[in-house]
């Protein structure tokens, strides 16, 4: 019999996969080299036809050896770089190093928080981290999720638990579109769109909805909407729902992190009296996907996730102190995302952060400064966290899209879209704490060029 491919844990664990570490390495180096940009170039149909190159047959009677560094070269040449300055389309952070590495142990030991006999302890420090960034948005406990689209799921489902399966959402017309989905999913009645004609929910329309409908209302604010990184006005969306007994959820998985600086954490006041919030790490915190938390203001809100399945939490268990896991998710096996969380807050700490932070939005403010001050160019408003929204002067929506499709297509540089004010824009998302003023001044000067090029 042959001998078993090596394991990446147990006592040989480490020694068996540094060598394979220095492949990786390489091959990311040789093949972020070769794509020489932030993005491949050639568009969907020529990335594809080089990975179907590299790949070959993809389960071929014999292994190759030498997979694992052709398929990462690949992968890393075909990559959108979130690290490369002038990628800057998406709410998709470069992580940070650290925080890639503690990843690495993560994948190699393997936990699943599906039971503590799987996972000691993960599940231990789970609970550590969660209550305490929970504490730092001002509530009680807070669970781990995939990313805000869970996190907006599971706040529809407290809140419906809650309030009964009539509760009817409310929320922002710059709202995630998870959260309208989510409650198509959960069977909960059409939900309301309330008017955001500056971009934010609108508190006086917002009050006159909450009057005219009946209830139960769950009112769904956003901290950091994705097209243009705006923040409802907590307060006074606070007050309304105080006042008609409505159930608050902030959706601030682009804003919460904000929290971490001294100089944009009062943007988030209000953000307490929130019943639920959806937290991002992998947006504005440099974590690798996914690192997303819901955080509850009642502990006890959290008890209808309780389930049993003997296997796994056997009551006697639970009662001779065993931690349940299953009622701390949705989701069965469960990967040790925390892991990544704890040691880049202890690394960095709240200062290191909220740097990061303070250094991402002064980036946008540049930014911004430099299309205003180019005549050439349109700036719709100033950035309140990261995110400007700009458009070549006089150009048409269509010339905003294909000028947008250009820079995608010969990899020159990565930008969004987005629609505000009835128009077409540009979208610079700037997560990037490692970029540089020419930085900034170069992506300008690529839309410029692109501009000139015409359609394509």
């Amino acid at each position: 019999m042959s001998t078993p491919p090596p394991l990446a844990s147990g006592p040989e664990g480490p020694y068996h996969l540094r060598p394979l570490l220095d492949t990786v390495l390489d091959a990311l180096h040789t093949g972020g080299r070769a794509r020489g940009g932030p993005l491949p170039a050639g568009g969907p149909g020529a990335v594809t036809a080089a990975v179907r190159d590299a790949v070959g047959d993809v389960l071929p009677d014999q292994g190759d050896p030498d997979a694992l560094r052709t398929l990462v070269h690949a992968f890393a040449e075909g990559a959108a770089d979130p690290a490369h300055p002038l990628c800057a389309a998406h709410l998709h952070c470069p992580p940070l190093a650290v925080a890639a590495a503690a990843d690495l142990a993560a994948s190699a030991l393997n936990p699943s928080l599906d039971s503590w006999d799987q996972a000691p302890a993960a599940s231990a420090l789970e609970a550590l981290v969660t209550r305490a960034l929970a504490h730092e948005a001002g509530h009680t406990d807070s669970v781990v999720t995939s990313g805000g689209t869970e996190s907006n799921q599971l706040a529809l489902l407290l809140a419906r638990e809650a309030l009964g399966g009539t509760v009817r959402l409310v929320h922002g017309a710059g709202a995630h579109h998870s959260l309208p989905r989510a409650a198509w999913l959960l069977g909960l009645p059409d939900p309301v769109e309330i008017p955001a004609p500056t971009g934010t929910l609108d508190p006086a329309a917002l009050d006159d909805a909450l009057t005219r409908l009946p209830g139960p209302h769950l009112v769904a604010a956003t901290a950091g909407t994705t097209d243009a990184g705006l923040i409802d006005p907590l307060p006074e969306i606070a007050a309304r729902c105080a006042t008609h007994g409505a159930r608050l959820h902030v959706d601030a998985a682009y804003g919460g992190p904000l929290l971490f600086s001294d100089l944009h954490r009062p943007g988030l006041t209000g953000l307490e009296a929130a019943h639920t919030i959806t937290l991002d790490l992998h947006k504005l915190g440099w974590q690798p996907v996914p690192a997303g938390l819901l955080t509850v203001r009642d502990a006890q809100d959290l008890t209808v996730l309780r389930h049993r399945a003997d296997y796994l939490n056997a009551d006697d268990d639970t009662e001779a102190g065993f931690p349940d896991l299953l009622g701390r998710s949705l989701r069965t096996t469960r990967r040790p995302d925390v892991l990544k969380l704890a040691v880049t807050l202890r690394t960095l700490g709240r200062a290191g952060l909220g740097a990061l932070v303070d250094r991402v939005c002064a980036h946008a403010q540049e930014f911004a400064r430099l299309v205003q001050d180019d005549p050439r160019l349109e700036l719709h408003d100033r950035p309140v966290i990261s995110t400007v929204l700009f458009r070549p002067a006089h150009a048409t929506d269509t010339d905003v899209a294909a000028l947008r499709r250009h820079l995608l297509t010969t990899g020159r540089a990565v930008l969004g879209r987005a629609r505000a004010d009835g128009r077409l824009w540009l979208k610079a998302t700037l997560l990037n704490p490692a970029a540089r003023p020419e930085d900034l001044a170069g992506l300008l000067t690529l839309v410029h060029q692109a501009h000139a090029e015409g359609p394509r």
